[in-house]
């Protein structure tokens, strides 16, 4: 909505409720914020900035959740202000566990900055969070722990992962560069597949050695289930490989019996969906469906968008006022349809 030419009988008409707006005082001052009373933040806005006199017009755009709110802010932000836009919308970098593929003896890093070489796991809650899993999970593997560019020679002095045989030790030339690299891949599975792959391998050598009566050797695996089982589940809720992040957001809407459905894809948002609940044609399962099946990946959003996306994403998920629900699924041929039909059928009920 926009206001022009700003009177007061124009502006007592904006609605007293959240959402962002936009005041100009001519073709390049301009002031952006968000707020939970519109008239009020607004009203306050020209007072304190002494706007009366150069008001040009006024944009406002009512939202119906804080979500809705963020992601609208962040996009004006980034259009109105390409230079201080990460500033203006207070987006905080999540952190992430990085395995450094580039390296030829890869290794894992906890970081705020996504890359284009490497396989990110996020976000993580925390910095803490994060550093935790990858202390966890080093645990179930032997990848080298150290930061240092290795130069293998035999008479490197080693550390002490190396003598407690927690790490091949590829400072010290005992592996090759194909050794490590398959404990790599390992590791790599166990990050793409929450764990499930070292977990099926764990479990079948359990059931193979209770076949065989071995209980001790059946005992031992069965305990190293349980602690892959522990490790996966530091991950959190939202953590996932950055590349295969999926999910979609069901939040209010300013319709009636009606949601916005905002899909996450390969951890970049897509435009937001308004889905009805009262239409005739359909049921809610099949009319979603529709939806999904018509979704196409962005095919214009850069590696620093993602990450300003996924930013909003961990904020919102986070947030101790967090309206709506999120469900988050592996790929578009695996969602959740019943969960969804549910999110859906509670969040639009009035």
């Amino acid at each position: 909505m926009v206001v022009s030419p700003v009177t007061e009988e124009a502006l007592a008409s904006i609605p007293q409720m959240q959402g962002v707006f936009v005041l100009h005082a001519g073709s390049e001052s301009r002031y952006l914020a968000k707020t939970g009373f519109l008239r009020r933040r607004i009203l306050r806005a020209i007072h304190l900035f002494r706007l009366g006199e150069v008001l040009t017009s006024v944009e406002y755009w009512p939202t119906a959740s804080r979500f809705e709110s963020s992601l609208l802010h962040y996009q004006l932000a980034r259009r109105l202000f390409p230079d201080t836009y990460i500033k203006i919308a207070r987006l905080a970098r999540p952190a992430y566990l990085k395995l450094i593929l580039a390296n030829a003896f890869p290794r894992t890093q906890v970081t705020t900055r996504l890359s284009s070489r490497g396989l990110h796991l996020g976000p993580f809650r925390t910095r803490a969070d994060a550093e935790l899993f990858e202390t966890k999970m080093l645990e179930l593997f032997q990848l080298r722990r150290c930061q240092e560019d290795l130069t293998p020679r035999s008479d490197h002095p080693g550390c002490i992962y190396g003598e407690m045989n927690m790490c091949l030790r590829p400072c010290q030339a005992l592996v090759s560069v194909d050794e490590y690299a398959t404990e790599v891949n390992r590791v790599v599975e166990f990050l793409r597949t929450r764990g499930r792959s070292l977990m099926a391998s764990a479990a079948a050598a359990r059931d193979r050695f209770s076949e065989e009566m071995n209980f001790e050797e059946a005992a031992r695996q069965h305990r190293a289930c349980e602690r892959i089982s522990e490790v996966a589940g530091l991950r959190g809720a939202l953590a996932a490989d950055i590349d295969e992040i999926h999910g979609v957001a069901v939040l209010p809407s300013l319709a009636e019996r009606a949601v916005l459905l905002f899909f996450l894809w390969k951890g970049a948002w897509l435009p937001p969906h308004l889905f009805e609940l009262d239409r005739e044609s359909g049921s809610l399962d099949h009319r979603l469906r529709e939806i999904v099946e018509s979704l196409r990946p962005p095919t214009d959003v850069t590696l620093l968008q993602r990450q300003e996306h996924l930013a909003l994403l961990s904020r919102w998920y986070h947030s101790t006022e967090r309206e709506g629900e999120w469900l988050g699924f592996d790929d578009p041929a695996s969602v959740p349809w019943r969960r969804l039909v549910r999110a859906v059928s509670r969040v639009g009920a009035p």
